[in-house]
């Protein structure tokens, strides 16, 4: 049992509280996985400077100071951004650039995600602590996943957390699991893809990336994975321009979808939409077994 939930913004006014949204939205499924917490946010300015990528790590020992001091080696304008587990380096340069450099100038890290949209942050421990490490209450921005875990399959670490974000500005996060990852995680080893942990649902990440690599866009990506994962999922997966939720043919992982024209929200449990504003008018409905709900920005 996992708790996700996730918030597309529509109206602009409404960026300011992005995290402060998330937050209360977070703390509201704390009890489904008490084990450890992750979230993607979209548009903060702190984490993703506009005209510049973004690289979220998970270093280890080396603190905020010592990754500076490596990477402005390579590039001397890089910024650093502590956010507790998880450090955010920015630079002007391309998403696959930074990751290079950053990859050489921190060996052994562990890339969680990288883009021009969104920092991706995890970290062991109560969920609402975790918020309150990253600063999610005062991030910005115009979407945000998040989720906490409950493990079952895998260990209790930061690079086992979720999201799960292996393409640019692309993240999934799952409640669930997949039957037959270890199969289909041998098919995208024998493809070239690297994994950086054991979890099955990194392998869904890295199978929708491929999908969406090949040119598929996000919901014909998800249509694929219900043809080809077998196990119970419900799965959030987001883009720098999507938001989408499907769920597996039986369809025993809850989510609500909640609709207005100001937003666009998912969680595992109605409770978490419950504080945002103009719920009480929304459209809320709970998603067909494979069937694949997209927005777009």
């Amino acid at each position: 049992m996992c708790g996700i939930v996730g918030l597309h913004l529509r109206e602009p006014s409404l960026y300011p509280r992005l995290g402060e949204l998330l937050t209360g939205m977070l703390c509201q499924v704390t009890e489904r996985g008490p084990d450890s917490a992750g979230v993607a946010v979209y548009g903060d300015p702190r984490w993703s400077p506009p005209g510049e990528a973004s690289v979220s790590l998970l270093t280890g020992a080396r603190t905020a100071d010592d990754v500076a001091a490596a990477v402005r080696v390579l590039l001397p304008e890089a910024g650093v951004v502590d956010a507790g587990q998880t450090l955010v380096v920015h630079a002007a340069a391309p998403p696959d650039a930074l990751v290079s450099a950053v990859r050489d100038a921190v060996p052994g890290a562990v890339v969680t995600g990288a883009g021009e949209e969104v920092a991706v942050l995890k970290g062991v421990g109560h969920p609402q602590s975790l918020a309150a490490e990253f600063g999610l209450p005062a991030a910005q921005g115009w979407q945000g996943v998040a989720h906490t875990r409950m493990a079952t399959e895998s260990a209790v670490t930061p690079a086992h957390c979720h999201p799960f974000s292996v393409g640019t500005d692309q993240c999934l996060v799952h409640n669930g699991s997949f039957a037959n990852h270890a199969t289909i995680r041998r098919e995208l080893r024998a493809a070239g893809a690297a994994f950086d942990s054991d979890n099955d649902s990194e392998v869904g990440a890295r199978f929708v990336a491929a999908q969406l690599a090949a040119g598929y866009d996000l919901e014909k990506s998800l249509k694929l994975l219900c043809e080809r994962f077998d196990g119970f999922y419900t799965l959030l997966v987001s883009t720098r321009d999507s938001f989408a939720v499907v769920r597996d043919a039986i369809a025993c992982k809850p989510a609500v979808v909640a609709e207005t024209p100001l937003w666009v929200a998912m969680a595992s449990e109605y409770r978490a939409l419950a504080g945002l504003p103009g719920v009480e008018a929304a459209r809320i409905f709970e998603p067909e077994p494979e069937e694949v709900y997209a927005w777009q920005r």
